[in-house]
């Protein structure tokens, strides 16, 4: 892991100048977060038809207003992908006063991702009208910096915390985020809720994560939790299915065995957590 770092440094210097640049001729003030701005993006027609079919479900503008995002905000995404769900509204709308970070994928991951990776980097490159200002970083624990030292005001992470407790990889996240925030700074964690009746070894590999398992772990690693919402609950999700949550939309793992069944359930239930850094 030391010569990783040590291969890193020169990238790491590089980065943190870009964004002490950025950070010395951008406005300072604080200022009010803009729903009206963030509704015109969410109906914006350059936004994937596959992500609009999404919306019901995730509560992008909902989510947003919860975890305080503003015009001015410096953002990291954790693992957006070439999909890019709130990227599509985040980079617009932080283009103009704020920064927005895609922590993505770094050179160790699987091909498949990799290859979505690449697909990132194409879309950002061929749409520079929207996409010119985003700056890509790598995300893999806390084996590179994900923004430099204290200079994010916000790390969000959508669906990922389950895949970091399968790995035992959340610690070095947690490290990861908390080291690029700035003091006070928010991270906010969206993903599906497991069920409080059963162990969390129990629902790991399924996909789902106690609430209370996940604002302890968090909690331990130097956040505070300072707000929940249910703005991504779904109490027809009952969490017993044979491939986990992946059996529900959008994933479908079992194709079209009972497919109009899980349709009907739709996403997962979701716990929607704001902490702030201590």
């Amino acid at each position: 892991m030391t010569q990783a770092r040590n291969r890193n440094r020169p990238l790491d210097r590089l980065l943190a100048a870009a964004l002490l640049a950025f950070a010395a001729c951008s406005c300072q003030l604080a200022q009010a977060q803009d729903p009206g701005a963030l509704a015109q993006l969410l109906a914006s027609p350059l936004r994937s038809a596959r992500n609009v079919a999404r919306d019901a479900f995730r509560h992008p503008l909902e989510v947003l207003a919860f975890f305080g995002v503003k015009p001015d905000s410096t953002v990291v995404e954790i693992l957006p992908g070439s999909s890019g769900y709130y990227m599509e509204m985040l980079a617009p709308y932080l283009k103009d006063k704020g920064l927005y970070i895609a922590a993505n994928r770094d050179g160790t991951a699987p091909p498949q991702y990799l290859a979505d990776h690449r697909k990132l980097l194409a879309r950002l490159k061929a749409e520079p009208d929207i996409y010119g200002k985003v700056l890509v970083t790598q995300f893999n624990a806390d084996l590179h910096p994900i923004a430099p030292p204290g200079s994010a005001d916000f790390v969000l992470t959508f669906r990922n915390l389950h895949n970091w407790m399968e790995r035992n990889e959340v610690e070095g996240a947690l490290r990861a985020f908390r080291k690029a925030l700035k003091p006070g700074g928010v991270l906010g964690v969206v993903d599906h809720r497991g069920r409080s009746d059963l162990p969390q070894e129990a629902q790991t590999k399924l996909g789902y994560v106690r609430q209370d398992v996940a604002i302890a772990l968090i909690e331990k690693a130097g956040f505070k939790l300072v707000g929940t919402s249910e703005a991504n609950a779904n109490p027809k999700d009952t969490k017993d299915y044979p491939q986990g949550v992946r059996t529900l939309p959008p994933t479908y793992r079992l194709k079209d065995q009972d497919r109009a069944k899980y349709a009907a359930i739709g996403e997962s239930d979701r716990f929607t957590l704001k902490f702030v850094k201590q």
